[in-house]
């Protein structure tokens, strides 16, 4: 086991909350390095004049595609909005689009989200929810954890009467490998609350699958 993955590993095992990880970070120098090795892993030569930039340019994107691991989603739901003039329906934004990479063979993944609640004390700006997605979205995830991180974070801080999150999204490591199957989608779901009744499901499903605007 290389020296990072070892220091990687013990800092995980003390640090089990996803959104606690301690990481000590390799430097660019490293980083860079390493997107050498894979392309020569791969066949190619990282000393020709197309890939010799490139090494720096994966390593800036990854900071990027994986931003989530520095946002604190508790953060962005800060703050709720209680003068709602009594509203207690449900609360709905749909088709929040969003990419991710498969934990298992980091190739993208792409799709929409869907967040329903209903409101307790209050409701939170709607672009908050568009954000809580993009955090979870921007690491490594499975489908399944990522809908289930965006419904726990919303139910344990805004703390509604009901939570629903609905995920739907294609799998490149279904398309470019593997059975080669592209345009199959997956969907996920998270209820908590009062949407643990099959009626209210029911209705956020119809609510998001209705025609648009």
């Amino acid at each position: 086991m290389s020296p990072v993955v070892k220091s990687l590993s013990v800092e995980r095992a003390l640090s089990p909350s996803a959104d606690k990880f301690l990481i000590k970070q390799p430097t660019q120098a490293e980083a860079e390095e390493a997107v050498r090795t894979l392309i020569l892993w791969a066949g190619d030569d990282p000393s020709r004049e197309g890939l010799t930039d490139t090494p720096r340019r994966v390593a800036k994107a990854y900071k990027e595609f994986y931003k989530g691991y520095h946002e604190n989603p508790d953060d962005i739901l800060d703050r709720v909005f209680e003068e709602v003039e009594g509203y207690q329906d449900m609360v709905l934004v749909r088709d929040i689009p969003f990419y991710s990479h498969c934990e298992h063979h980091m190739v993208p993944f792409v799709g929409k989200a869907h967040i329903g609640y209903y409101p307790s004390k209050g409701v939170v700006g709607l672009s908050k929810l568009a954000r809580i997605v993009d955090v979870y979205a921007r690491r490594l995830q499975t489908q399944e954890a990522m809908t289930a991180q965006i419904a726990q974070v919303i139910d344990r801080v805004l703390k509604p009467r009901g939570v629903a999150v609905l995920v739907e999204a294609e799998h490149m490591c279904m398309s470019m490998r593997g059975v080669h199957k592209s345009g199959s989608a997956t969907m996920t779901t998270q209820y908590t609350g009062l949407f643990r009744d099959p009626a209210e499901q029911v209705r956020f499903f119809t609510m998001v699958k209705s025609p648009g605007l």
